[in-house]
């Protein structure tokens, strides 16, 4: 359970990288999917290898990254085009409340929804990885979290 919640939280780092927060910026402070992709990939590479894993599990494991990057890069797109339309309702002499509380409701259903997506993601992962595999994940994530 506890590698469940370590993937979710690497998951989690993804959507704040590709939502505009952190490193993967470009000069104008637009995300830069290719950047963001190359990190991720580092570091699932480098736990991979910590972990000893097979071909075969990488191959699954960096499926489940590559689709859930690019469910992110959508959100993010998602997240542009309710920005402008934000925008464009504040520019108005008079904002229509309810379109921008429409905004927000969507945009927390797009979250909610990749949310649940990046679970299952995690759950995937879970599953291709070894009982041992799993132990030694999660006794990583508990010594750099200082969790019990």
């Amino acid at each position: 359970m506890k590698k469940t919640l370590a993937i979710a939280g690497t998951a989690v780092v993804a959507v704040t990288l590709l939502t505009g927060f952190g490193f993967g910026r470009h000069h104008r402070g637009t995300p830069d999917p290719e950047r963001i992709h190359q990190m991720i990939t580092w570091k699932v590479n480098d736990t991979l290898d910590d972990l000893d894993a097979t071909e075969a599990q990488r191959t699954s494991i960096h499926a489940v990254k590559d689709r859930l990057l690019n469910e992110g890069q959508s959100l993010m797109e998602g997240q542009q085009a309710a920005r402008a339309e934000a925008i464009t309702q504040l520019e108005s002499a008079t904002p229509d409340a309810t379109k921008l509380h429409a905004l927000v409701d969507a945009r927390i259903d797009a979250a909610r929804a990749f949310a649940h997506k990046a679970v299952d993601a995690v759950l995937e992962v879970h599953r291709t990885l070894t009982p041992a595999q799993r132990q030694e994940l999660a006794s990583d994530i508990r010594e750099r979290t200082g969790a019990k």
